[in-house]
Order: C-alpha cells, then structure tokens, then sequence
C-alpha cells in the first residue's frame, strides 16, 4: 500500500511532513513530493497548489508515477451554513464541483458532462477511519456530508446560501472535487477531510487568518489517526 496525501498550501502539510521519515524528493510539474514513512506507512505527501487544476494534475501524478492506492486530501476550508462553525472537521462522503455549469445543454448545476456520476463519492472505509478519528477527540464538532468545490474563495453570503440550497453542502473549498474526479476514474479509493477555518456567514477574510491554525492542528491530528489504523 501506498498513502498519497495531497494538502493545497504548505502550512497546511507541514506539520505532517515535521513527522515523516523522508527517503527521496522529487519534483515533478513543479510540485515537491516526499517519499518515505509516517508511522511506518509508506506515504507519499504533497503540496498541490491551490486550486482544480493544480489539485488534478497532482492526484494524477500521485496514482500514475507514485503508485498510490489510497489518495487523503486535507485541509481547511469553508463552513457552509450557521452549524458549521470555525474549528469544525466536515469529511466528505461525496464531492461536486459546484463551478461547472453545463445547464444550458440541460444538465444539473455541478454536473461534468458525460459522466455517468453526479458525484464523486469518497471511500467507506477512510470515511469510517476519518470518524473514528474524529470520535477520540471532544476538542471540535464534525459532521459527514457534500463538500462543494469550485476555483473561487467563497466570501458572500448569498453564494453559501445557494451552495447549500443547491447542492446541501457542508463546506466549500478549492481542490477536493478534482481529486475526488481524478480518483474516480482511476479507481482509486479517497477521502477529503476538511477543517473549518471561516464561514462567509461571519465574515470569511476576518474568520480565515485567526482560525487557520487551529484548522490545520485539528486536520493534522485526524489524519495522524487514520494513518495509524489503516
């Protein structure tokens, strides 16, 4: 088994790969991945870049050159309704990408035409793993749901609303559903775990930069876990 972990920015990576027995780096499309151990798992962890395209090539790269067999995306991101507070850990069970709107030819908002899946649906498993990860830990809430993905830093009120009203999401975030797309056609299990850092309902730029840190600490100590017992 090889474990591919794909994180968007480096502050969200760093305290993981602070633990990781590094053997080799490589760098490929001009992202850095570090082979070696965490918790003797063979891992292989990354920074992507921020955003879909950066987050699909990295996930393609993981699985073709690296050999990953189960792909871990973690990070912080948005709370989508009033529940869903800074701090809180949502894990994915399915990802749309809510920036895709192919309505004109009359497919659903968030549909990717052709495919023969709305969503993309994360790995029981590691969604199994994730929560009882979470369950060791009284310090936050998490919830199980959608997660929405889309290439835009969701700051307005009325766009939560309608990512909720739309598509029932529980957070929205700039990578996920694009990792989640890559996985599914190559037939790789993943997970998306996400810890809360802002909700637009309160004030996204105002929430992001005080609860980041937490975000990351919080994701950190969930992916740990699953690491551990996978």
């Amino acid at each position: 088994m090889v474990l591919g972990i794909i994180a968007a920015m480096e502050e969200e990576l760093q305290p993981l790969l602070g633990e990781m027995k590094a053997e080799t780096t490589r760098t490929i499309a001009h992202m850095t991945f570090h082979e070696g151990y965490i918790l003797n798992k063979k891992v292989v962890a990354v920074i992507s870049g921020i955003g879909k395209v950066n987050s699909a090539i990295c996930a393609q790269i993981l699985i073709t050159t690296f050999g990953a067999t189960k792909v871990i995306n973690v990070g912080v991101a948005g709370g989508v309704g009033d529940s869903i507070a800074p701090g809180d850990v949502v894990i994915a069970d399915s990802l749309i990408q809510h920036d895709m709107n192919s309505t004109a030819f009359g497919y659903p908002h968030g549909q990717i035409p052709r495919l023969s899946t709305f969503d993309f649906k994360c790995d029981p498993e590691l969604i199994s793993l994730a929560k009882k990860a979470i369950e060791n830990s009284s310090n936050f809430n998490s919830f199980i749901g959608t997660i929405v993905t889309g290439d835009e830093f969701v700051a307005n009120v009325d766009k939560i609303r309608w990512l909720k009203d739309s598509f029932n999401a529980l957070a929205c975030e700039m990578e996920g559903g694009s990792i989640a797309q890559a996985c599914y056609l190559n037939d790789t299990p993943c997970v998306v775990i996400r810890s809360i850092s802002d909700n637009a309902n309160t004030g996204a730029h105002m929430d992001y930069e005080k609860f980041k840190p937490i975000a990351v600490e919080n994701s950190t100590a969930i992916l740990k876990s699953i690491i551990s017992n996978i």
